[in-house]
Parts: C-alpha cells; sequence; structure tokens
C-alpha cells in the first residue's frame, strides 16, 4: 500500500501595527509559501501593538499596548485568543520578549528608559511585575542620545543573561537573570560607538555569537560570547555597515533577523530604503554582504525571510504597506514578487509554523 504523503506545513504571519483610527493592531495572514504571499485571515482588537513574541513552546503570544503588555492564546488555526493585560507601572513599551523557560516577561521601555520584568504563569497569563530597572545617565547631546531608551531585551540562549540594549547610551547592558525570584543583576556593559545608538540584538543559533545593530551609524557589531566561572565573556570581532556611509546622510538601520537555515541575516535602512542580505559564517560568526537592494516602500521597519528562505517581505512603517521579493541568497539577488498589500504604519512581523511546540 502507497504511503500517504505528508500534507505540507501551514504557516501564519502575525504582523503589529499602530492604531491610527483603526483599533486592530495586530493581523493575522495566512501564508502562501508556494508563491511568497499572504491572505488576511483576522485581526485582533490592541491598540498601538509596537512589538509581539511568541512563547518558546508556542503556545501563547505577548503584545506591548499602551500602558502594558496582552497575553493571547494561539489557537490551532492561529487565530488569537486574549487572556489577559498587565500593567508595567510605566510608558508603553516598544519591546517585549520571553526567557527560555517561559517564566518571565521582559518589556523594553523607550520613552522612560526602564525594564520590566514581569511573572508568567502556566496557562500564559501575565503576572505581578518582579523587577524593574530604570536605565540612568547623559548620553551625547544629540536629542534622541541625551538619556536612556532602551529599546530591546533579550536572553542569551542559555537563559543565563539578559542583554539590554539602550540606544540613548550606546552601549547593551548585560544582567544575570534570577528566573526563580524574576531579579536582575547588571554584570557587564558592551560599549557602543559614540551616537550609534544600538536597536536591536539576534543571536547565532548555537548561542555563540552576538549581533547588535545600530540605528544611527548603520551598522552591526559581532561578537563571541562565552562563560567562565558564571561570568559572561564577550568579545568584539567584527563590525560591517548595513549600507554605505554619506555625508549628510539620514539613514536608519532598522530590522535585524536571521534566515531560517541560520546561513543569512537581514538588516533594513530607512532613508536608504532598502534591505542588506549577508551570509552569516557559522564557524567564526562573521558576516559577508551578498547584496543590497531597494524595497520600494518607505521606512522598512521590519523585514523577514519567509521561513523556506525563498521569499522576503518588507514592512513599510511610513507608506503603509509590505512589499514582497523573491530570494535567490546564493546567487545573492531579490527581485519584486507581486504587488504591495496594504497595512497601516506596520512595526513588526512574526511568522509561526501551525502546530509547532517549539520555536526555531
Amino acid at each position: 500500500m502507497a504511503e500517504k504523503a505528508k500534507a505540507p506545513d501551514k504557516y501564519v504571519a502575525y504582523v503589529s501595527t499602530y492604531t491610527q483610527g483603526d483599533s486592530h493592531g495586530i493581523r493575522i495572514y495566512d501564508v502562501d509559501m508556494k508563491n511568497g504571499r499572504f491572505k488576511e485571515k483576522s485581526k485582533v482588537e490592541i491598540t498601538n501593538s509596537s512589538y509581539i513574541t511568541v512563547s518558546h513552546n508556542c503556545k501563547y503570544m505577548y503584545s506591548i499596548t499602551d500602558f502594558g503588555v496582552e497575553s493571547y492564546a494561539i489557537l490551532p488555526d492561529g487565530n488569537l485568543k486574549m487572556i489577559n493585560f498587565a500593567p508595567i507601572n510605566g510608558m508603553r513599551g516598544c519591546y517585549v520578549s520571553v526567557d527560555y523557560t517561559n517564566s518571565l516577561l521582559f518589556v523594553s521601555g523607550y520613552h522612560d528608559g526602564k525594564l520590566t520584568v514581569l511573572r508568567l504563569h502556566e496557562d500564559g497569563s501575565i503576572g505581578e511585575i518582579t523587577d524593574e530597572v530604570f536605565h540612568k545617565g547623559l548620553g551625547s547631546i544629540a536629542e534622541r542620545n541625551s538619556r536612556p531608551h532602551i529599546n530591546c531585551a533579550r536572553m542569551t540562549h542559555d537563559n543565563k543573561f539578559l542583554l539590554v540594549a539602550d540606544q540613548g547610551m550606546d552601549h547593551v547592558k548585560v544582567y544575570a537573570v534570577d528566573v526563580e525570584w524574576g531579579k536582575v543583576k547588571l554584570v557587564d556593559i558592551l560599549h557602543s560607538e559614540l551616537d550609534s545608538g544600538p536597536r536591536h540584538i539576534k543571536i547565532s543559533l548555537d548561542g555563540r555569537f552576538i549581533y547588535v545593530v545600530h540605528e544611527w551609524t548603520c551598522s552591526i557589531d559581532v561578537y563571541s560570547y562565552e562563560v567562565e566561572k558564571d561570568r559572561p565573556v564577550f568579545e568584539k570581532i567584527q563590525s560591517v555597515h548595513t549600507v554605505k556611509m554619506e555625508k549628510g546622510s539620514t539613514n536608519a538601520a532598522s530590522a535585524l533577523s536571521f534566515s531560517a537555515d541560520y546561513k543569512y541575516m537581514l538588516s533594513s535602512n530607512a532613508g536608504d530604503n532598502s534591505v542588506v542580505v549577508f551570509s552569516v559564517d557559522t564557524e567564526t560568526g562573521m558576516l559577508t554582504q551578498k547584496f543590497c537592494l531597494p524595497v520600494a516602500g518607505d521606512y522598512p521597519k521590519d523585514a523577514e525571510f519567509f521561513p523556506n528562505d525563498k521569499y522576503l517581505v518588507s514592512l513599510n512603517h511610513e507608506s503603509n504597506n509590505m512589499t514582497f521579493f523573491s530570494l535567490n541568497l546564493e546567487a545573492g539577488y531579490m527581485v519584486m514578487n507581486g504587488p504591495p498589500i496594504k497595512v497601516d504604519v506596520p512595526n513588526c512581523i512574526l511568522f509561526l509554523k501551525l502546530g509547532s511546540t517549539k520555536r526555531a
């Protein structure tokens, strides 16, 4: 008897947006993996969803909203069912992430320079605040870099340390995390170039390399990472530009993402309105540019590879749309793939394979 063919994997894409005249801050799309396109399936009522993340068991989604965070159960078809809202005792956050035991939620505060740690329960609901840290100090005289602005906070893969990018202070603070008590303790600082504006952080699949994209210098710093006697050890091994730097340019790097196989990395450039793709040497962590090409939209705030690495989508914050491209990563090029899809002020995108029990 012939063996029954396995059904192809199904994916959904979640896009978070600001809500300007529309109360639906998260849009959910069915993903056409064969043709590299989206079809909207539903939308979620939430205010100003500036960032979203999924728990590492793929059961729950967490989103920034005005004055706090919201949790959602991910249903079998990819739709979302709200669980609860939790305040963060501060101004609206800009980034949210989960530790690898799905026990803690970290919220980054751009406007007030505050890191908030909250307890997560087994049912996916958000509990009490377990720690709050206000970054302090004075940056340069530049308007955006005169005081702390936390843009990103994410755990190292070994779940030992929290890396917190402070765009205003031009550094990444490293905190040891006590998961049981939900407390953090400063143990190191990675200093970036003056007025560089660290924005987002990614980590290699094996956890040995840290990548920090800088908004104002349009550059990515690469660090090696290891632990010696319970202390983190970082060494900067490379710095590359995401776009050619010219005097008087107003370019700003934004997105940072790996391909599904972690052999490529992308970033996006506002002003230049382009996406740049690098090949990644998985042994050394080093980046080599493959191409930098326009996205046919204004201010690509986020961009992402499709899970099959055959397509790419750019979220164009100012032109209120998403543009799609076919990719040939080995040859080093991308070409437009169909018309844009309208979506107002998009912020970030997240792909999820239906039925997943573990995030890539």
